[in-house]
């Protein structure tokens, strides 16, 4: 897989070619001077468990990873904090309305997106939610259900971050998120 640097060829202030690796994360024009430096995307994910302590788990309907386990998420939008962004994509992916979400853990991935490498940093949620009956599929996600925690297996989740923060639930909840 390429750097993610290996994508920009021209300067995005001043379109010049002279667009040089200046260290492992940054690239200097050498006409203006910029500097771009590549800094992760914000990304979220939703753990919600019932009043049973089962984990909501939903199967992704798209690549990457397609028809592979998950948990609710996503992208986070500009001028949108982790706590909106987890509660707008929860309600985009399953209809339900988080009341009140805290923040957890964070884990970095790189997401294939179009094929490109998308380097992300995962921000974990805990989400407590309303009308727990009016969960349904919706957006990127071809099926929701819930799994009782020991029933989880990592190797079923198919994005290496969600796959790391299913361990990091099962090895540091007993019984809900």
């Amino acid at each position: 897989m390429h750097h993610p640097l290996d994508m920009f060829r021209y300067c995005p202030r001043c379109g010049a070619a002279q667009f040089n690796v200046y260290n492992e994360k940054s690239k200097r024009c050498e006409c203006c001077g910029f500097v771009y430096y590549f800094n992760p995307s914000a990304a979220t994910v939703a753990l919600i468990t019932n009043q049973r302590g089962e984990l909501l788990v939903c199967r992704r309907a798209k690549e990457p990873a397609k028809g592979t386990l998950d948990l609710p998420g996503g992208f986070l939008d500009l001028n949108e904090n982790g706590e909106e962004g987890v509660a707008r994509e929860v309600k985009e992916e399953t209809g339900l309305t988080v009341l009140k979400a805290t923040y957890l853990f964070s884990i970095p991935n790189i997401y294939l997106y179009s094929g490109l490498p998308v380097h992300t940093l995962d921000l974990f949620f805990g989400c407590e939610v309303a009308e727990e009956g009016t969960v349904r599929a919706m957006d990127d996600v071809s099926d929701l259900f819930y799994m009782p925690l020991e029933a989880l297996k990592p190797e079923a989740f198919g994005l290496a971050s969600i796959r790391q923060g299913i361990e990091y639930i099962l090895s540091n909840y007993t019984t809900s998120v």
